[in-house]
């Protein structure tokens, strides 16, 4: 029982010490939050016992500051997982020395763009909407179906069955039918072989003493990614609402 509120107490102090960094500001968490470590809250009142607390809205003092409009470059600085912007640029590196064309070295960059700054489930399709209104089309189409298409191999151009796949999710492991349906789409269509080179690209061990830096990509991002002059998240486009969510995440609302 004093273990139990021993540890009670810390997490209130916890709570407290949050609080006093934040102004006495409430951090609210999404339902998505609460699912992804497997709880089913019973209600979404922001601050239960407490109503005369304020909630925190706008900037978020914990996160690196992003600028008045930001851009792609921001976003790997200031809202990307420490590592997984490495992945990207050696997948993109790699795809550079295979002589891909500059617009799928960019695929390449920013395949698992959702993975590293927004949502791991379905990234192909959270990945694509995101960047859909700022690249080309094949580079949008190409990121959502390599999602599928990882998962089976294609022997014409050297890409077998992930390793690290036997060991993430076992031996015999068969996708969900609404990626096998993807796959059967993807492998008849006009870009199939766009999204099958971000696959073949995708390093899935990435060499330690290999580092590669963003200003490799530069140019190719200024050539081929439609930077709005407004800022990402203030052009008003259809992916417009999830940069915003990337930039201020614990609004609540």
């Amino acid at each position: 029982m004093a273990q139990a509120k021993s540890m009670w107490q810390a997490a209130e102090d916890a709570e407290h010490q949050q609080m006093k960094e934040l102004g006495e500001k409430i951090v609210t968490k999404s339902l998505l939050f609460h699912l992804a470590d497997g709880s089913l809250p019973r209600t979404n009142t922001p601050v239960p016992g407490a109503p005369r607390k304020q909630v925190l809205m706008g900037t978020d003092p914990r996160l690196p500051p992003m600028p008045e409009k930001p851009t792609l470059m921001d976003f790997f600085k200031n809202r990307f997982t420490i590592g997984g912007d490495q992945h990207l640029m050696q997948s993109a590196n790699l795809a550079q020395k295979n002589g891909l064309p500059e617009k799928m070295v960019l695929g390449c960059l920013l395949h698992d763009f959702a993975v590293n700054g927004f949502i791991r489930s379905d990234h192909g399709y959270w990945g694509a909407q995101l960047l859909e209104p700022y690249v080309d089309e094949e580079v949008s189409w190409a990121i959502r179906y390599h999602q599928a298409l990882r998962f089976y191999p294609d022997e014409s151009v050297g890409y077998g069955y992930p390793e690290l796949y036997v060991k993430l999710f076992g031996e015999g492991y068969r996708p969900e039918p609404y990626i096998e349906r993807a796959y059967e789409f993807a492998k008849n269509h006009k870009y199939y072989m766009s999204a099958r080179m971000i696959c073949v690209n995708d390093l899935y061990s990435f060499d330690p003493n290999v580092v590669v830096t963003m200003e490799q990509f530069e140019d190719i991002i200024g050539r081929h990614f439609k930077q709005p002059k407004e800022g990402l998240g203030n052009d008003n486009t259809s992916s417009s609402h999830m940069w915003r969510t990337i930039i201020r995440p614990c609004n609540a609302l």
